[in-house]
C-alpha cells in the first residue's frame, strides 16, 4: 500500500464520534507509520457522532475521489422510538414532547412507509453540518439562534420494517437511499406520518456504494492492520 499516493480505508466508524476525529485517529498512526509529518486524507459522507458503520477515507489522489464516492447510493439500519420527539431527532438531546401512540399498529406502520420511497421532499435537521450563510446550521442552534432550512429533493430507493415493538413503541428499518438523506428527519417524518412522534434511538450506515460494514476495520483493530500492511515507501516524504 502506499498512503502518500492513495489508497482507500474503509473503517466502521464508533458510536460517540465525529467523522473528523475518527479521520484524525486514523491520520496521525498513517503518517507515523509511513514517516511523513501528515498524510493528505479525506472522508467521503459525514456521519452523525451517533451513528456507527462505514466510512470511507481516501489518502494522498485518492481524496479527488471523495465527490464521486458521495454520489453512491447508501444503507443504513435504524431504530426509532416512537411517541416522542427530541431537537436533534436523536438520543444527542433530551425527549421534548410525547404523542399518543394507542393507535399505532404495524400495519399502519408498512402503510405509512410506503409514502417514503422515491423521490421526496425532507427539511434537514436543524442540528446539522448544513451552512447557513456559511455557518454550520448545528452551531447556530447551539448559540441559541433560530435555524430554518429549506426542504430539498432526495431519493429513497427502500425502506423495509425489520422489526416493530408494540410494547415499548420502537421500531426498526432498514433505508436504502441517495446523496444528501437524513435518517434523522425521516424518523421525524414518519413520526408525523403516524400522528405522533418519532426519534432515532440507533442509526448505522452499513453501506456506501460497494463497501460494505464487514469490509471495514473496527479503530480497535487499526493499528494491529496497518501493522499488518505491505508499504510502499518509495514516495514517502522525509519526516520534518
Amino acid at each position: 500500500m502506499n498512503f502518500t499516493e492513495g489508497e482507500f480505508i474503509y473503517i466502521n466508524k464508533p458510536y460517540g464520534m465525529t467523522s473528523f476525529g475518527a479521520l484524525a485517529f486514523v491520520r496521525t498512526r498513517v503518517s507515523k507509520k509511513v514517516g511523513v509529518r501528515r498524510v493528505k486524507i479525506g472522508h467521503a459522507g459525514t456521519l452523525d457522532p451517533l451513528a456507527t458503520g462505514v466510512l470511507i477515507l481516501c489518502t494522498g489522489k485518492k481524496t479527488k475521489e471523495i465527490e464521486r464516492l458521495q454520489l453512491n447510493s447508501k444503507e443504513y439500519t435504524a431504530t426509532l422510538q416512537l411517541g416522542a420527539t427530541t431537537p436533534s431527532y436523536d438520543m444527542e438531546h433530551e425527549v421534548n414532547a410525547t404523542y399518543p401512540t394507542a393507535h399505532i399498529t404495524e400495519a399502519l406502520i408498512r402503510s405509512a412507509l410506503d409514502d417514503f420511497i422515491g423521490d421526496i421532499q425532507q427539511v434537514p435537521p436543524s442540528y446539522s453540518a448544513c451552512k447557513i450563510g456559511g455557518d454550520r446550521a448545528y452551531k447556530l442552534k447551539r448559540k441559541g439562534m433560530e435555524v430554518e432550512l429549506k426542504p430539498k429533493t432526495v431519493h429513497v430507493d427502500e425502506i423495509e420494517l425489520t422489526h416493530f415493538d408494540p410494547e415499548k413503541m420502537q421500531m426498526s428499518i432498514r433505508v436504502s437511499c441517495g446523496k444528501g438523506t437524513y435518517i434523522r428527519s425521516l424518523a421525524r417524518d414518519i413520526g408525523r406520518a403516524l400522528n405522533s412522534g418519532a426519534y432515532l434511538t440507533a442509526l448505522c450506515r452499513t453501506r456506501l456504494g460497494d463497501v460494505g460494514i464487514d469490509d471495514c476495520i473496527t479503530l480497535d483493530d487499526f493499528s494491529a492492520w496497518l501493522d499488518s500492511q505491505d508499504i510502499d515507501c518509495q514516495t514517502i516524504e522525509p519526516s520534518k
